[in-house]
């Protein structure tokens, strides 16, 4: 992947306020690959103290949805069309990281995956799998 490329990826999750505000940050980016990590901070948990599906669900979205990015033209963005998630453990850990990628390029889809693991020490445990369709929009 070009650094452009990964410039560009790096500036669009700076400006996407919910991620900054889930703490969430970028742990890798390839093409056709987006790693998300995210605390599970006091403010994303639910009524018995996991994480809550919404951090769960958010940065496996966009971590998916970068999967995607990296692979279209610069004049191009995606938005996710639809996306599906199966809830597998509880979020309980040290953090979470969305590990997004492109199953199958399109020029009017690209279908998508995410896998979400909670991670801790060394340990990761599969919470969440999703699946989706991300469609590039003209700028």
């Amino acid at each position: 992947m070009d650094a452009a490329t990964r410039t560009r990826i790096e500036q669009s999750f700076a400006a996407q306020s919910m991620m900054q505000t889930l703490g969430a940050e970028l742990a890798q980016i390839g093409e056709a690959e987006v790693w998300i990590k995210a605390p599970i901070l006091p403010g994303s948990l639910q009524q018995q103290g996991f994480g809550h599906a919404g951090l769960t669900f958010s940065i496996g979205d966009s971590a998916a949805g970068y999967a995607a990015l990296t692979l279209i033209p610069s004049d191009q963005e995606v938005v996710t069309a639809e996306i599906k998630i199966n809830l597998l453990a509880p979020a309980r850990g040290d953090y979470l990281v969305s590990k997004g990628r492109v199953l199958k390029p399109g020029r009017r889809l690209i279908v998508v995956a995410s896998d979400v693991f909670a991670v801790t020490g060394g340990n990761e445990t599969l919470i969440a799998a999703l699946q989706g369709t991300m469609m590039p929009v003209t700028l």
